[in-house]
């Protein structure tokens, strides 16, 4: 017998007990089908039978409806509810941050230059403590008597809310406690849906748990709009009282809470009665609220409201408007972010001194008053020693166009760097010049008017701003144009304009042109004013800015330049940038007799002209003395000819120079008398600086040709100046 047999004879049978046979005769046992036949499946059993069932009454049928109603319209809400409420974070009332208007100063801080008015207004939050009780009695007579003992919520208002958005009403909603509508303005948006005024609900009545109800009444009387574009009670006080908000009568208070529920509808311009009739309801209420003795109010009777137009704008239209642009502009470099500066309630101290801006306007004034309505001009006065802007003055509308950020042509304002670049290479002031008239490219090259002063030193030429000595200076310099555009850009004159495509001083597909010394690149007169400050400060350059200091409403410091200057970057080394200074000390005076009152300055004027029409559309005056530098700038905005009243065609020498001698004169009144650093030796002659003994020229050295002929091919020629043709970029 084999294993695997012995081993199925070991094993025992599975019903050898007498429980495996009770089992085994206790289940059926099926009929095992026939060798080679398929097996056929038992058929399942049937179910009860229907007739059988007890039939399901009407009432269990409408209970069903009703259990599946309630939880879907009752317990699954309240579940929604229940999670929304646990979830819903309010903040404390200390760190929500209403937005607040800031203030932009004077240096001293004593003179407002401008506002800075939030998206959402401008609100000026005062404590509760600060608005006299009948104001704060007379708000709650108009929206929402049951302030201090309801939950933060009106379930009345609710529901009807919800009905008329379900019925699709235009004036959906409505009738909010105190609390919703300060829940809706601080935290949420004011689309008019079930959804909001579901989430409105939830936030009040968590609020009104977690906050006191002054908090929440201090928080709404600082957030809710009155009217006249005036946010917050203080700002309201202001607008239709002109007084601030702890003046407030109870008359007064009752107006503005008249208004807040709907202030277009109420304005006092434009529908008084209506205003008078919610004013009287207001009055009444408070009567039944028990904050105003009937007496009282019989006595109290509707005030003055200041008009309109006596309210001051925000939004300043005047000057001042374009320096509130600068400044937003650097506190945004500066890093700090909008919400700071529409939350913070900043204080602003910026560089402008209250009266070097009072003198540049009023020399404005002056100088302008009675000219033809199409002349423009641009003020900048810097302090070379801090870069710290003290006068700005870009057009008369605060929110057109900024003249002192305009590009424009600045004729030979631009040989004082041409007189760098030499001095730079070794070239001195007593270097021999001819003035003589040349020809470039079969064009006579002359000065204007025929001026000459035959073979003259640089500085003689600078002083009479000879243009044909000029073009010959720049060929006797290495590298020529190029040279003076570098000397440029070393005293401040930026490689990039903001918003201009392009390098500055050059042209698109190579170096600039020789035209350059006569100013036919475009210069904007801030960076004028800083270049010549760079001089002023014996080379040492200093970025112009707007911004000295930022302190937030509580007292938090977030910027500070410090009271002492910024260190100045020394570009230009100082012998040379003193020499430049001594060779501009007698240009003001030569300039029809512009020598400021009382103490020395360097000067330079300069004009363009326009295309070759024989009239002038450019005209310059920038100078300094060691503590201020102020450039300035005439013309047009549609670069059209620039004429006095009079007729006669305005250069550098006139209306420029009159607008800068009132501004420095009116700035520094009063202030020490400062003289101009004597220069030391000059710097030896560089490598490349030209072909000529520079250092010693005499009787034997050589002079500038007669005849310069520009690098071929010849570019389009345009008279810049009267009687002078030259190549021009672009």
């Amino acid at each position: 017998m084999s294993s695997s047999r012995k081993r199925r004879r070991s094993q025992p049978a599975p019903y050898a007990t007498m429980a495996g046979w009770n089992e085994l005769a206790a289940t059926p046992q099926r009929k095992q089908p026939a060798p080679g036949k398929p097996r056929r499946r038992a058929k399942p059993a049937p179910p009860p039978d229907a007739a059988t069932r007890p039939p399901r009454s009407r009432r269990q049928r409408v209970l069903r409806v009703v259990g599946a109603l309630f939880v879907i319209l009752l317990v699954f809400p309240a579940m929604l509810l229940g999670l929304a409420y646990w979830s819903a974070e309010i903040p404390a009332p200390s760190a929500v941050q209403a937005d607040q208007i800031a203030t932009i100063l004077t240096s001293d801080g004593n003179t407002v230059i401008a506002k800075v008015v939030p998206p959402k207004g401008n609100r000026i939050p005062v404590p509760i403590g600060d608005v006299p009780e009948p104001v704060r009695q007379a708000v709650l007579s108009a929206e929402d008597r049951n302030f201090y003992t309801n939950p933060g919520y009106s379930t009345t208002a609710f529901i009807r809310a919800a009905r008329d958005n379900f019925l699709g009403r235009e004036d959906a909603g409505g009738g909010s406690t105190i609390t919703q509508q300060y829940v809706k303005n601080a935290f949420l948006s004011s689309e008019r849906t079930l959804s909001r005024k579901m989430r409105e609900l939830i936030i009040a009545a968590k609020m009104s748990r977690e906050w006191s109800k002054d908090d929440i009444l201090e928080a709404y009387l600082n957030t809710i709009y009155y009217g006249r574009g005036a946010y917050g009670i203080s700002a309201a006080a202001k607008a239709y009282f002109a007084k601030p908000a702890p003046e407030l009568t109870p008359a007064e208070g009752a107006v503005l809470a008249a208004v807040i529920r709907t202030p277009s509808i109420l304005d006092p311009e434009t529908h008084l009665p209506q205003l008078r009739a919610r004013w009287a309801y207001v009055l009444d209420g408070m009567v039944e609220m028990g904050a105003l003795n009937r007496n009282d109010r019989a006595a109290i009777q509707f005030p003055d409201i200041v008009p309109a137009t006596e309210v001051g704008d925000s939004i300043p239209r005047g000057p001042e408007g374009l320096i509130r642009a600068q400044v937003l502009r650097e506190l945004r470099a500066s890093g700090i972010s909008e919400q700071e500066l529409n939350t913070g309630a900043l204080q602003i101290f910026t560089t402008i001194d209250a009266r070097a801006q009072q003198a540049a306007l009023g020399a404005v004034g002056n100088a302008m008053g009675g000219q033809p309505g199409e002349l423009r001009t641009a003020v900048v006065s810097i302090d070379p020693r801090t870069g710290a802007v003290r006068a700005y003055y870009g057009g008369p509308d605060g929110i057109g166009f900024d003249f002192a950020q305009a590009p424009l042509q600045t004729g030979s304002a631009f040989k004082t760097f041409a007189v760098l670049a030499a001095l730079q290479q070794g070239i001195p002031l007593s270097y021999k010049l001819e003035s003589q008239p040349l020809t470039v490219n079969g064009e006579k090259i002359q000065n204007v008017g025929g001026e000459s002063c035959g073979t003259c030193s640089l500085s003689e030429a600078f002083k009479r701003s000879l243009n044909t000595s000029f073009y010959r200076l720049t060929q006797a310099l290495f590298e020529g144009p190029k040279a003076i555009a570098n000397a440029a850009h070393q005293a401040g004159i930026p490689e990039q304009i903001p918003g201009v495509a392009g390098k500055t001083l050059t042209e698109e597909n190579g170096p600039p042109l020789p035209s350059i010394v006569l100013g036919t690149y475009s210069v904007r007169p801030i960076d004028m004013a800083s270049a010549y400050a760079t001089l002023a400060a014996s080379g040492a350059y200093r970025a112009p800015y707007f911004v000295q200091k930022v302190v937030t409403g509580d007292g938090r410091v977030l910027l500070d330049r410090g009271a002492d200057p910024q260190r100045g970057e020394q570009r230009i080394q100082t012998t040379v940038a003193d020499t430049v200074s001594q060779a501009m000390l007698p240009i003001a005076g030569y300039s029809n007799n512009h020598n400021l009152a009382g103490r020395p300055s360097a000067a330079k004027t300069g004009t363009t002209q326009l295309g070759d029409t024989g009239q002038n559309k450019d005209a310059w005056m920038v100078g300094f003395t060691p503590s201020l530098c102020t450039a300035v700038w005439v013309g047009t905005e549609q670069s059209q000819p620039i004429l006095t009243a009079r007729g006669a065609a305005i250069y550098g020498s006139g209306l420029p120079s009159d607008i800068w001698k009132q501004t420095m004169d009116g700035a520094l009144d009063g202030t020490p008398v400062e003289q101009f650093p004597n220069p030391g030796e000059l710097p030896a002659a560089q490598p490349g600086a030209g072909n000529y003994d520079i250092l010693n020229p005499g009787p034997s050295a050589p002079q500038a040709p007669a005849v310069i002929v520009p690098p071929a091919p010849p570019p389009r020629q345009v008279e810049i100046f009267p009687g002078l043709s030259l190549p021009v970029p672009g």
